[in-house]
């Protein structure tokens, strides 16, 4: 089926989320921070967070200039806190070798240190209007049910994901960079993996999911992710008290988080190992530079 993309552009025009990344005067480092950050977190948590470094960092040498234990602490409860130390690191290089400005060009932006092949693409469309296929868990499901008229999409598949999206785009920069946006707002508001809205869908008269009767998802099942007595619960225990704490503090303090002890020093080594933590001479632990 054929996707009548001036349609989903109008539609994202009229209807898209007013979310301060959006705005005409954010900077390219404004929608790099909001992307990192909206990586696997809802915007309703990203959104204050993000407000907040901005308004502290409003350029990648102000960030740069931090130490990697503020950014840390001030990286809050996001989650997956190596984003932040991924952050810093891109935010030096940036300030270093590009000016102070986050390059345009894909290739310029992969090479920075923990760009990812979405990362680069959604900052090279959305920062700079370019034309770039951008596919995220949203835009796949968008293009499985309504081009190839799957209940869902299948494991992902970096080159047929960026194939299908490619085909879709424009070929003009801006509205192609529209219709990435379009795309992606349409998985996250209407085209849900539970319960979607098709009544209200832009382009549900094309739909080949409608046009096939809507049929379940047949793929392999999808992994489902617990949080509750996980490894990442723990690690976010043991930096919340770092988080919180005036300085280094002591292993016993640190124990008292969580019951199980073999878990607790698994998950503290593994902090040790990802730079999120350093330990001092005399056996304590203080988040990064701030001993």
């Amino acid at each position: 089926m054929a996707v009548d993309t001036d349609v989903l552009i109008e539609w994202f025009a009229d209807v898209g989320r007013d979310l301060p990344w959006r705005e005409p005067d954010c900077s390219a480092w404004g929608v790099l921070v909001s992307e990192i950050m909206l990586q696997q977190t809802p915007v309703s948590r990203v959104q204050p967070i993000w407000l907040e470094w901005m308004a502290r960092w409003p350029v990648p040498s102000a960030l740069a200039a931090e130490t990697t234990g503020e950014v840390v602490r001030a990286w809050g409860k996001l989650g997956y806190p190596r984003r932040a130390l991924r952050l810093h690191a891109a935010a030096t290089v940036i300030a270093q070798e590009h000016g102070d400005v986050v390059p345009s060009d894909v290739d310029t932006l992969l090479a920075l240190p923990g760009i990812g092949a979405y990362t680069a693409r959604a900052v090279a469309a959305f920062a700079y209007g370019k034309r770039a296929p951008v596919v995220d868990t949203n835009v796949r499901r968008v293009v499985a049910r309504a081009v190839h008229g799957a209940g869902d999409a299948g494991p992902a598949s970096n080159t047929r994901d960026m194939a299908d999206v490619e085909a879709l785009l424009p070929a003009e920069d801006a509205p192609a960079a529209k219709l990435s946006a379009a795309l992606m707002e349409l998985g996250a508001l209407i085209c849900t993996a539970r319960s979607p809205k098709c009544a209200d869908c832009p382009i549900y008269a094309e739909c080949a999911w409608q046009h096939n009767g809507r049929p379940e998802y047949a793929g392999p099942a999808k992994p489902v992710q617990k949080f509750a007595g996980t490894d990442r619960q723990v690690r976010g225990l043991l930096l919340d008290v770092l988080r919180g704490a005036e300085g280094p503090v002591e292993k016993a303090r640190l124990d008292l988080v969580w019951h199980e002890s073999g878990q607790r020093d698994r998950c503290l080594d593994s902090l040790l190992v990802d730079g999120l933590l350093e330990q001092t001479r005399d056996g304590l632990f203080a988040l990064p530079g701030e001993h």
